[in-house]
């Protein structure tokens, strides 16, 4: 018989910390403090392999599942003494979700259920307590009638809002029992009006309808989302974890709260978190109560007037250090732990190792393998490569001018500008048109999870460090400003304004994270630096990975960035972009309208010294570092006059009437330039444009190593070859050029010629290609491109639909294709190293800066990968990790 569930508490568990895949990490984690002797309500985890039953089998489950949640809450009951159902001594119980990957907010819970008209009673007679017994009977049947019955929360928020202004109070805690009373009968018929039907009473068909909820929930919408934009597979369901109630909201002695073991934005070594008297749990992640610290320190460093748990409960905060020092020695990591202390008791709820941001990620784990709890690869391991673009962006200048609006929380940090916008569908909406937004909410919900994703930024007026908008932010890498008081919210109006300043939808403001500050306008930035922490992992890293690391860089600007960064050559320098430039792109078109070779010779010759300082200054820059020239690869049309002052302009310098400007760009139109006439066979038509670019690279050559004293190695490389004949030719115009300069200027020049793999056909020719060409330099953008046969231009209106239906797991733009792309890439480069041995291998499309694709460049035996110069950190740690064998 399958073992569906499996229970914990009073001392013991029967799962551990390793069966994540199993219990979910919630699940996982329970099990693992109960088997550590921490006080944790009993209770017990529905696996995950129910959640995939489910989805299997039309929304149904197992035969035997019910058979063993009756046992299992049996279990419950013995070890608390309450009983489920019980009017006398009711046993209330909590239904939450447990993913493997923590999804903070994405699914669903239900707490305090069990309660019905007969049980609330009893509650409040164990517990002596009647306004308490009330107080959770209408959070159970607002949460319940919001995630099981499907009934809109605005309802119940409406109800209770006309309650506190009706007796003229303005926080839930100040209502009395005989209030909470009328509310909960008001919510019952807020339920029977939208339903047709009364609010459950059975608590079997309460807890069947709260478990099928949470199975449900994996499927929701923002759920879904949230798995694509974390790369979390659909195949790995939800557990469900069914706990014994405990309750922070009892009165004074008691609290609801979330600690993390180091500061999660910092990484500071030191208590860090947030609670709230007489409350639950929901409340402090939906930021619906301004929380209280955890610390002394906390509320001194943030100003709070709000009496801090070590001063009003010490001894309850004594046994949450014990515990939180215990649990982080145990999982050798960061903890996010939530509690609840029980008239004067504590409980532990939960604990993960927590979210944080990318600067706090890499001081916790440099500081670890300082205290000696982890090794330098376990440090390399734990930080999420991608992550690491919250580092490699600029910050604010400390010394621009800036206006100040309001200050809140810095929840996470990171600094941006960008145009104000009040919803999600707005963020995303601007953000796909490339505006840079920031969303401004009161308060962020699950539901606003695409538009959080789409935002530079992200502030809130309500909500602390761990409410939702400030937990998701930090996860996803977005600076957040969370319960900045001071601004007042219009959404009617689409405003927000403070201190006597309104701004409105569209105008731009910036944020500090790192500070709490939301400024007007745009703010000066300053760049990054790989220093202190970072630099120190990423020596680690260095000293791992097997991989090299290049960088796409044809500006000078570039090269020294990608230098900083720790790139070890340029892997593509794209000699077209530095055809755009001013008065080179009027002799570029005038090269274009030539009608004969003597023509664009002419035209070459004014390009020619433009393009030899273009090179002098990356060989310049590399210092002595290899460096790969693609020869010019787009068709013409990219460079044809568009205007007719443009026209004008190439008429003048040519000496041709507009007639003819305009019939010679009509003569170069292409249907589908994207698999025209470009690339090597523009070489093959016009081989005087290779043979001056040839020339422009080897006379730089000459020029730096004779500046230097230290020789060049220039790698030409060939774009878009197909057939080992197209190679051949060329080769021999690169080789003739290099001989005419050696003779020219005495010096001897040591060179390579290779291509670029773009096109299936060169990989499956790779054999006989290898025998010209001593480098392969993955072109991965054009090669998904042709191999699919999808234009990365048009593609994103339908490529988010074969997602969400499966037919892709990944954009294959973004992560490279391993089963179609990738098996090329592998055939090529077998093949080639057959033919020769010692031949060079890499990609330099934007994959060389995705993590997962740098693990299969590892795997497949790849000598390195090249990507944007802000991407070259991620690629090195990624190479680190492929080593290890994350």
């Amino acid at each position: 018989m399958t073992q569906w569930v499996y229970g914990f508490g009073d001392g013991k568990a029967e799962g551990r910390a390793d069966m994540r895949e199993l219990l979910g990490g919630k699940g996982a984690n329970l099990a693992e403090m109960s088997n550590l002797g921490l006080p944790v309500p009993p209770g017990f985890t529905i696996t995950t392999e129910v959640c995939t039953f489910y989805y299997a089998n039309g929304q149904t489950y197992p035969g035997d599942l019910q058979a063993q949640i009756d046992a299992g809450l049996k279990q419950i009951e013995q070890i608390t003494g309450m009983v489920f159902g019980d009017p006398s001594k009711p046993l209330l119980v909590s239904v939450r979700s447990g993913a493997r990957a923590s999804m903070p907010g994405m699914m669903d819970t239900v707490l305090n259920l069990g309660l019905n008209d007969e049980t609330v009673e009893g509650l409040a007679k164990a517990a002596d307590d009647r306004r308490f017994a009330y107080d959770s009977y209408r959070r159970f049947i607002q949460m319940y009638g919001d995630v099981v019955l499907e009934v809109d929360h605005s309802l119940f928020e409406e109800a209770l809002q006309i309650m506190k202004e009706r007796k003229g109070v303005s926080l839930d805690t100040e209502l009395a029992a005989s209030d909470l009373e009328k509310l909960v009968e008001e919510y019952k018929k807020v339920v029977a009006d939208q339903l047709g039907r009364p609010f459950p009473q059975d608590p079997r068909e309460q807890l069947k309808g709260a478990i099928g909820a949470v199975f449900g929930s994996w499927m929701t919408a923002r759920a879904v989302t949230y798995r694509r934009l974390n790369g979390i597979p659909e195949s790995w369901g939800t557990a469900v974890n069914v706990q014994a109630m405990v309750f922070g909201n009892m009165g004074d002695t008691s609290a609801t709260g979330v600690a993390f073991t180091r500061n999660p934005s910092t990484g500071e070594r030191r208590l860090y978190g947030e609670y709230l008297v007489n409350a639950q749990g929901e409340d402090v992640v939906a930021g619906i109560r301004t929380p209280q610290h955890l610390t002394l320190a906390g509320k001194e460093e943030h100003g709070s007037d709000l009496p801090a748990m070590e001063e009003v409960m010490p001894e309850v905060f004594g046994q949450l250090v014990d515990i939180q020092n215990r649990l982080e020695s145990h999982y050798r990591d960061m903890q996010d732990i939530e509690f609840t202390v029980q008239q004067g008791r504590l409980w532990m709820l939960q604990t993960r190792s927590g979210k944080r941001t990318a600067g706090a990620a890499l001081r916790i784990a440099v500081d670890m393998v300082e205290e000696k709890l982890i090794s330098e690869s376990e440090a390399v391991r734990r930080i999420e490569p991608q992550s690491l673009d919250q580092l490699l962006h600029p910050r604010l200048d400390p010394d621009a001018p800036r206006t100040v609006l309001a200050r809140g929380l810095p929840a996470s940090p990171g600094a941006v500008s960008g145009k104000v916008v009040f919803s999600a569908d707005e963020a995303e909406a601007m953000a796909q048109k490339g505006e840079d937004v920031i969303l401004v909410r009161i308060e962020t919900s699950p539901e606003d999870i695409h538009g959080m994703h789409a935002a530079r930024g992200i502030v809130t007026s309500r909500g602390g460090m761990t409410s939702h908008a400030a937990v998701v932010a930090r996860g996803m890498g977005r600076p957040c400003v969370a319960g900045a008081g001071e601004l007042r919210i219009d959404y009617k109006a689409q405003t927000l304004s403070a201190r006597d300043k309104t701004v409105s939808k569209g105008e731009t403001i910036t944020m500090d994270g790192s500070t709490g500050e939301v400024m007007l306008g745009a703010v000066a930035t300053i760049q990054p630096k790989v220093s202190g922490d970072f630099a120190k992992l990423m020596v680690w890293a260095d000293g791992i990975r097997r991989l090299k690391v290049r960088t796409n860089a044809e500006t000078p600007a570039d090269a020294e960035a990608a230098i900083k960064f720790g790139a070890e050559g340029i892997g593509l320098c794209r000699t077209e972009h530095m055809f755009f430039d001013g008065e080179r792109i009027i002799a570029v078109r005038e090269m274009i309208m030539a009608e004969d070779e003597a023509g664009r010779r002419a035209a070459l010759a004014k390009i020619l010294p433009m393009q030899r300082e273009d090179f002098a200054a990356l060989f310049r820059i590399m210092a002595g570092l290899p460096v790969t020239i693609r020869l010019l690869d787009p068709p013409l049309h990219e460079f044809l006059p568009r205007t007719d002052e443009e026209m004008r302009e190439v008429a003048a310098a040519s000496g041709k009437s507009m007639d003819m400007v305009r019939h010679r760009a009509l003569q170069l139109h292409e249907s589908n330039p994207m698999l025209g006439h470009r690339g090597c066979r523009l070489g093959i038509s016009y081989p005087e444009i290779y043979e001056m670019q040839a020339r422009a690279i080897f006379e730089a050559a000459v020029e730096i190593g004779k500046e230097t004293g230290n020789p060049v190695v220039p790698e030409v490389m060939i774009p878009l070859v197909g057939m080992p004949k197209e190679l051949e030719l060329l080769k021999e115009v690169v080789d003739r050029v290099a001989g005419e300069v050696q003779a020219a200027s005495g010096v001897h020049i040591d060179y390579l010629v290779g291509t670029m793999i773009e096109l299936p056909r060169a990989a499956l020719m790779a054999r006989e290609i290898a025998k010209s060409a001593e480098f392969f330099s993955f072109g991965t953008n054009d090669l998904t491109q042709t191999t699919f046969g999808i234009s990365r231009d048009d593609s994103s209106s339908f490529l988010d639909a074969y997602q969400r239906r499966g037919i892709l797991e990944k954009d294959p733009f973004v992560s490279l294709d391993v089963d179609g792309v990738g098996e090329l890439v592998k055939i090529a480069a077998e093949r080639g190293r057959q033919t020769r041995p010692d031949i060079k291998l890499g990609i330099c499309g934007e994959h060389g800066g995705d993590p997962q694709s740098v693990m299969f460049c590892h795997e497949a035996g790849l000598d390195y990968v090249s990507c944007s110069p802000y991407r070259v950190p991620i690629a090195r740690l990624a190479a680190a990790q492929a080593a290890i064998g994350k």
